[in-house]
């Protein structure tokens, strides 16, 4: 495309606390890990770096503390080149943290507090529409009140912009107030609690995903971590294969995948080439340590894909 996409990400924006250890501590029980960093997250604030250093105009719509880590949350924006003027400082309520715990191996485990995150409502969203409407995608997760996340799928389906659900972390739904979306991107266990079925394997995934589908969404697409993603719609479902890497953090991987996926789908690629480039962009993410810190450039991107495809 002859412009930048632009992408709107209306969500969270956290501070993540991130403590890496050989094992994890027994009730009452004091251990010393090996290492500790903090840094800038949040589901909705990841998403929206991811499709920043892929190279799209991004706007940000979000709600922080008056504390220490709000208005640093601001900045930390506007030095990557998010557009955080629809931000907002909120009195009286902290911003939201994100204590996460790293195994050896990268998995991760994470409690959010979600803080002033839970206080961004639809007048929120009223107030950035001018910006929203010249957006090409709006990207949603469920670190805000899922009234926002509803209505704001109402708002891009009412201006034919279209709507990327990540319904992450997973909570029960309302499915018929978000099947207006035009992508609806859950991870397995997201997808376990909201259809009650297990996805230990590719064929759970599929009946799964079929589920869904039957809830009224209109586009599935199910991560599932090492094994790939899956794509379903109502006339076929595909696997997409996972590309090989040695994770060292899993931490913010599908943040990476939502965030990039939207700004390759944004630039015109053909949707299965949108995805492989998203799990690549994703698989690429767990070999650093951190959320944004672990996300690649658009440079840094292009010249692993042609060294991996042997083409740009």
């Amino acid at each position: 495309m002859s412009r930048k996409p632009r992408i709107a990400v209306v969500g969270s924006a956290n501070v993540d606390l991130t403590t890496f250890s050989d094992t994890f501590p027994r009730p009452g029980e004091t251990l010393f890990g090996k290492s500790f960093h903090l840094g800038f997250g949040g589901k909705g604030a990841n998403q929206a770096v991811a499709a920043r250093l892929c190279g799209a105009d991004v706007v940000m719509v979000a709600n922080v503390g008056n504390d220490l880590f709000g208005q640093a949350t601001v900045d930390n924006f506007t030095n990557i080149g998010i557009d955080a003027s629809r931000v907002r400082i909120v009195d009286g309520v902290s911003s939201g943290v994100a204590p996460i715990f790293v195994e050896p191996n990268g998995q991760n485990r994470i409690i959010v507090v979600k803080g002033a995150n839970d206080t961004l409502q639809p007048a929120d969203v009223d107030a950035a529409a001018a910006a929203l409407r010249g957006v090409d995608t709006i990207v949603l997760q469920f670190e805000i009140p899922l009234d926002t996340v509803a209505y704001t799928v109402q708002f891009a389906r009412k201006h034919g912009i279209r709507c990327i659900v990540n319904p992450a972390p997973a909570q029960p739904i309302r499915a018929d107030s978000l099947c207006g979306a035009d992508y609806f991107v859950p991870n397995e266990s997201e997808a376990e609690l909201i259809t009650g079925l297990p996805v230990h394997c590719t064929d759970d995934a599929r009946k799964c995903a079929t589920a869904l589908l039957q809830l009224g969404f209109r586009r599935v697409i199910l991560t599932l971590g090492a094994r790939g993603s899956l794509l379903a719609t109502a006339e076929a479902s595909e696997l997409l294969p996972p590309f090989p890497v040695t994770p060292t953090d899993t931490t913010g991987a599908g943040d990476a995948f939502i965030g990039s996926f939207a700004v390759f789908l944004a630039e015109g690629l053909p949707e299965k080439d949108a995805l492989t480039r998203a799990s690549l962009y994703a698989a690429l993410s767990t070999m650093r340590v951190g959320t944004q810190t672990s996300f690649h450039t658009r440079v840094e991107f292009e010249a692993e894909w042609t060294r991996r495809n042997g083409r740009p």
